[in-house]
């Protein structure tokens, strides 16, 4: 897989049929859960999954899947720093206006450089609803 999420889809909550068994679906969110902290791209894959580990269901469990996948073809990213000279602190952030199509409230996020390397990062959901795709990133 080339990504760990499918980007033209969102997950839903009460979408599929739900599985009959949810602890394996249980034990492997919560197992990358702990990859996250040496894999920050999986992050966000990581935390739709694990929204809906009260109820899950079958497409839940194929995205689960397609994050293994994605982590089977990618066993040789690593998260690399670098010495470099410090060239200046560089921040970037974006927003997702209504991102959740359950909650509809929006998403951002925020990644810092220093230098060449990434030594900070944030993405969550906002707790406010945004009546606009500005007023999202403003919040961000």
């Amino acid at each position: 897989m080339a990504t760990p999420v499918d980007t033209n889809s969102k997950l839903i909550a009460t979408y599929g049929p739900a599985l009959t068994d949810p602890t394996l679906y249980r034990s492997l969110a919560g197992a990358l859960q702990y990859l996250t902290f040496t894999r920050p791209d999986i992050s966000y894959a990581v935390q739709q999954v694990c929204l809906f580990m009260h109820d899950p269901r079958e497409p839940h469990m194929q995205t689960l899947k397609r994050i293994i996948l994605y982590l089977q073809g990618t066993i040789d990213h690593i998260l690399f720093l670098s010495v470099s000279a410090i060239s200046g602190l560089t921040a970037y952030s974006d927003a997702d206006w209504e991102g959740c199509p359950d909650s509809r409230r929006s998403t951002y996020g925020f990644c810092v450089f220093l230098g060449d390397n990434l030594i900070s990062w944030s993405l969550k959901r906002q707790a406010t609803f945004s009546r606009s795709s500005a007023e999202a990133e403003y919040r961000g």
